[in-house]
């Protein structure tokens, strides 16, 4: 008959922690991470899109209520992400550290005795000639630690090969620092300005952006950016990008002296954390828009989104203060070309050859349900469409309820601002797990004995290769001949 005992407090803790702390707790919870991050990839999220959450609803009412009630749309801040990534913390930190504790005293430990039968190790030989010194002396040259005994010497190499699985997992616990970080103490942004225009780092002024758990609109560094001159120069051949260079004025908000700078691809404007980096790029084409009376009602740059890599863009243009209200959807190609299969395209990214194509809907914009719009597309549900043009530069066409001038065009930029103070150590981090996994890749671990014989002459020389690395034979027939000569 069998009797079970029920476990204290004390002892469930210490089996729990056991159990968490484990190489294979830690695996799975890595693998369950990568499984929470699927629907972050599937569905959209409101810290990066906004506008197209709102739209899944609208398409998809009932499933996205649902989907909303398990946080598919924030996965990243829901509480069961945050759950298995703190956990996955706490499993590596519990895992790592006391074997690297342990490993430290053995890297300052001696190697193993000799064994007293190395008949039984691998490669086991024996030498009639060759000595005990001459054995520690090639084993010292070839970087072997050594325990030297009255009759006998135990050498082991490879040490760095633990070392290299561990840096490569304490690497993991810093990757993972880093993301934690950045995900309290963070923020992202990305802003679309003209050539022209002036940005201030405040929340009103951005397209999309997001904050850290512990950041706020506050945390936000006060800098001011006028974006002044704008240069893309493309490969003549291929119309591929060689560099884009912007030129801005910096200043303090508050209206201090502002100061000339550029910004290139890979070369951020930087404002103590928060970088500034030139993301994309693209044309404004600037229109007049006049009612019956010619009044104008609209005047300025709107901003269209590139197609392809030669800036065919598309945008909207929104008139609320025409009765009824008119709207434009409107394609711009900086180097016009036309053909059956595609219609209108650009052949080039530069603006060689402009047209300004619309597509004009009168009606009601919708500007007054509530409902959040993007001012890159137009809602024409409620709308009629009553023309289309193409206009060259400078032409105006008139349709029914007035008329509209193409007067040119102004690029625009893309900037990013991030703050991302994790960012630094995620990537030390990354590079310290190279480092880790290279060494352990590629270190061979391994021991070898070296004994008098029993009669008195010669040597038994025998070895062990950890993991069933290669290599451990031919060391030996080395110092077996080394011994011979």
């Amino acid at each position: 008959m069998t009797t079970t005992t029920e476990l204290g407090a004390k002892s469930l803790t210490a089996w729990l922690w056991r159990q968490l702390t484990s190489m294979r707790t830690a695996l799975i919870l890595l693998l369950l991470l990568g499984f929470a991050a699927i629907p972050g990839s599937i569905f959209p999220q409101r810290s990066q899109n906004p506008l197209k959450v709102s739209d899944y609803f609208k398409s998809n009412p009932g499933t996205a209520k649902f989907l909303d009630q398990l946080q598919m749309f924030d996965v990243y801040s829901s509480p069961w992400f945050s759950a298995i990534y703190i956990l996955l913390f706490i499993s590596l930190i519990g895992c790592v550290l006391p074997r690297t504790l342990e490993h430290l005293k053995g890297a300052r430990a001696k190697p193993t005795l000799t064994p007293k039968n190395l008949s039984r190790m691998e490669f086991h030989s024996e030498s009639e000639q060759g000595s005990l010194d001459l054995a520690e002396a090639w084993l010292k040259k070839h970087r072997f630690r050594i325990r030297r005994d009255a009759n006998s010497i135990s050498a082991e190499k490879g040490y760095l090969r633990e070392t290299g699985n561990l840096v490569f997992h304490l690497s993991l616990i810093l990757i993972l620092i880093g993301i934690g970080l950045g995900s309290l103490y963070g923020m992202k942004g990305d802003a679309i300005i003209n050539v022209g225009d002036r940005f201030i780092n405040i929340p009103t002024s951005y397209d999309v952006i997001s904050f850290g758990k512990l950041q706020s609109e506050k945390s936000l560094s006060p800098f001011a950016i006028t974006a002044t001159d704008f240069k893309a120069t493309y490969e003549l051949k291929t119309g591929s990008p060689s560099d884009y260079k912007l030129t801005v004025n910096v200043a303090d908000p508050v209206g201090s002296r502002e100061i000339s700078r550029i910004i290139r691809v890979n070369s951020p404007l930087t404002f103590g954390s928060t970088k500034v980096y030139l993301q994309a790029n693209g044309y404004s084409p600037l229109v007049t828009i006049r009612d019956k009376t010619g009044v104008i009602k609209y005047q300025g740059a709107v901003i269209f989104l590139p197609q392809d890599g030669n800036l065919t863009s598309t945008g909207a243009i929104k008139v609320p203060d025409m009765n009824p209200q008119v709207g434009f959807i409107g394609s711009f190609v900086p180097t016009f070309a036309r053909n059956s299969q595609r219609g209108a395209f650009s052949t080039y990214p530069e603006v060689l050859d402009p047209r300004l194509l619309v597509s004009i809907w009168t009606g009601d914009l919708g500007l007054d349900s509530g409902n959040p719009q993007s001012i890159y597309r137009l809602d024409t549900t409620a709308m009629k469409r009553i023309g289309l043009k193409t206009l060259k530069l400078h032409e105006t066409h008139n349709f029914g309820e007035g008329s509209i001038t193409f007067e040119g065009w102004t690029p625009w930029v893309n900037l990013q601002i991030v703050k991302d103070p994790g960012k630094i150590y995620a990537l030390l981090g990354s590079i310290f797990a190279i480092l880790g996994l290279l060494l352990s890749l590629f270190t061979r671990s391994r021991r070898i004995w070296i004994k008098e014989r029993i009669s008195g002459s010669g040597l038994e020389i025998a070895g062990l290769a950890k993991n069933s690395a290669p290599g451990l034979e031919n060391e030996i027939v080395a110092l077996v001949n080394e011994m011979r000569k």
